[in-house]
């Protein structure tokens, strides 16, 4: 007994064991319950699903950052509220190209929930790699901040420059290579994402990607770039490897609810892109001043990214409430012809 008390109460990355323990279990029993019991048959999720069970994903947050602030002081809890807050604005831009990704390739919305929870479960595997990665640099080399602020200016400015362009799937490089490399279906073959059908020109059994593995791989990919941006950005707030990940954890689990509750309105979000980009600008700022040891207060951080992340919201909608959008994705299992190769 003793050895296990010793081994709950030892460090692991500066944070006791038992606090890694209790929050894997809790990510783990979520997505049991989630695939287990909510979506254990294919089904279209509707809007009015979607809010509540993103409610939910907000509540355990907020339960889970109530815990950290009582157990490890109202400092931890506020960086913990601050990452997940910032987390959760610059993710909305990740649920555009999904939603986009999934228009082009024609998934189904019946399909769209199990790419994105296979999605979820690669989100925890390379932001583990990406959040230690940047830590070790952090620890190793404080001046690197200075690269991480400079490259969120620089990518808020850029992102502020092309808020009015499309993304344009049809010559996405990822695309491209999975056509070129890859032998792809043309048509859905249910939930399956591999399928055993006659080459071609040898007729001999093989394996291809179906449109699902294509959506998958795509979706996977980009969340990695975006999380390029998004993982440096928590670093203005607290350099703790278990804040830095459990708010990027937290963040992208209500991320798949979240965008079956937007998916079908996202065009009517025509600003909230400006206002990411400004508080990337902001965030860049924020971190290029630590090394400085300039700190701006965590709860002010706080209020103003939410103060722009909400003037973005209401103000899109405000501007486009005169609008009819439809922005579903057509309901067929065929994919462009196009999108194969043979």
């Amino acid at each position: 007994m003793e050895d296990f008390a010793q081994f709950f109460a030892s460090p692991i990355l500066g944070t006791p064991a038992w606090f890694w323990l209790a929050f894997i279990t809790i990510v783990t029993a979520v997505l049991v319950f989630d695939l287990g019991f909510l979506h254990r048959e294919q089904k279209e999720i509707s809007a009015r699903e979607s809010f509540i069970l993103y409610g939910c994903y907000v509540a355990l947050a907020l339960c889970f950052g109530g815990w950290v602030w009582a157990v490890r002081g109202p400092e931890a809890g506020l960086e913990f509220f601050t990452g997940y807050v910032i987390e959760q604005s610059l993710a909305m831009d990740n649920i555009f190209v999904i939603a986009t990704i999934f228009t082009f390739l024609g998934v189904p919305r019946v399909y769209q929930h199990r790419v994105l929870f296979w999605g979820i479960i690669g989100v925890l595997f390379f932001r583990a790699l990406l959040i230690g990665a940047g830590v070790a640099l952090v620890n190793s080399f404080e001046p690197i901040l200075y690269v991480f602020g400079a490259f969120l200016v620089f990518t808020g400015v850029k992102m502020f420059s092309k808020v009015e362009q499309h993304n344009d799937i049809e010559n996405n490089k990822i695309l491209k290579f999975l056509r070129k490399h890859f032998r792809i279906t043309p048509r859905f073959h249910g939930t399956k994402f591999l399928v055993e059908q006659p080459h071609p020109q040898t007729g001999k059994l093989v394996l291809f990607l179906t449109p699902l593995a294509v959506a998958l791989i795509m979706v996977e990919i980009v969340d990695v770039i975006f999380a390029v941006d998004s993982v440096p950005a928590i670093f203005a707030i607290t350099q703790d490897p278990f804040i830095v990940y459990t708010s990027n954890v937290f963040a992208v689990l209500g991320l798949r609810a979240l965008f079956f509750a937007l998916s079908a309105a996202l065009a009517r979000f025509r600003y909230l892109q400006t206002a990411l980009a400004i508080i990337l600008v902001l965030v860049g700022v924020k971190i290029f001043l630590v090394p400085l040891d300039v700190h701006i207060d965590t709860g002010l951080s706080l209020v103003v990214t939410l103060s722009i992340l909400a003037t973005g919201v209401l103000y899109s909608l405000w501007n486009t409430r005169h609008e009819v959008i439809d922005n579903e994705p057509p309901q067929t299992d065929d994919i462009k012809a196009d999108a194969h190769k043979t």
